[in-house]
């Protein structure tokens, strides 16, 4: 039997045990995939062992995705670019390879449901300088854009940030953030505002044109705030469930033979277990 898991610390609010399993079933795979609560400080030892625990690979999540990157004997180009790793995987030496599949995961599903998001190449506007930030931007770049305006609440993070991508990515101050959107064909949260638990995003959305596309990448809710704005104003929404769907396709291939698909059924299902 083949196995997998998930890292983190904590992880138990971790969806993506919802997701492989589902895939393990449908494909009929004799495999696993489990969760493991490891401590910041047992993470090393954790991952330089994780053959020997009996993984093929495995996914991480906070905070560990820097240490992963570390860790891994052959990172790859996304990982080293965004600078840290969410899947990782073992070859048949016992090396540790590691990927980075947020920016896959993103760009797949924005394409998928508003392929014309660079239409005109247009400003899009990213909200945040995290690490979810970083991967956009470099999905977004590889997939085309040019001109990318920046804007977080802490102006020091959004400037180290754009610093790594050169100059397609321009910083706007958070108080201009409104102004921003004027003129922009895309519009990306990717910031944690608005999930549940959490402040929410303070955007007005009046200066945005009537065509531009709004994504956001919180999926808890799976309709927040902004994007039930944008709705109500006519403008094309991208949820951040596909993200996290989409983001799991190529780990559960290394790991278990199989490429599997992003399907109506499969949303359904973890969406299902959101609130859970």
């Amino acid at each position: 039997m083949k196995r997998a898991c998930v890292i983190g610390w904590p992880v138990a609010h971790s969806r993506s045990p919802v997701i492989h399993r589902y895939w393990l079933k449908l494909y009929g795979l004799d495999g696993a995939y489990e969760m493991e609560a490891v401590r910041p400080e047992e993470i090393e030892g954790f991952l330089k062992w994780l053959g020997k625990r009996g993984y093929a690979g495995a996914n991480v999540t906070l905070p560990h995705k820097e240490a992963a990157l570390a860790a891994a004997d052959r990172p790859d180009d996304a990982a080293t670019t965004i600078g840290a790793a969410n899947t990782l995987w073992l070859d048949d030496k016992g090396l540790l390879h590691a990927s980075n599949t947020d920016a896959y995961g993103f760009m797949t599903h924005l394409a998928a449901e508003a392929p014309e998001w660079n239409k005109g190449k247009r400003p899009v506007v990213v909200l945040g300088a995290g690490g979810a930030a970083r991967a956009i931007l470099h999905g977004l770049i590889q997939a085309g854009a040019t001109k990318i305006l920046l804007v977080n609440r802490t102006e020091g993070r959004a400037k180290a940030l754009a610093e790594g991508f050169g100059t397609k990515v321009s910083v706007i101050p958070w108080v201009a953030r409104n102004r921003a959107l004027s003129g922009c064909g895309l519009l990306v949260n990717a910031t944690s505002l608005s999930m549940t638990g959490k402040p929410v995003l303070d955007v007005d959305l009046s200066a945005l044109p009537a065509d531009a596309i709004v994504a956001d990448i919180v999926y808890s809710p799976l309709e927040t705030p902004l994007l039930a704005a944008a709705k109500a104003r006519g403008n094309r929404t991208v949820d951040g469930l596909g993200m996290l769907l989409h983001q799991a396709v190529p780990g559960f291939e290394r790991w278990f033979g199989v490429r599997p698909d992003v399907t109506p059924e499969l949303r359904a299902h973890v969406v299902a277990h959101l609130e859970v």
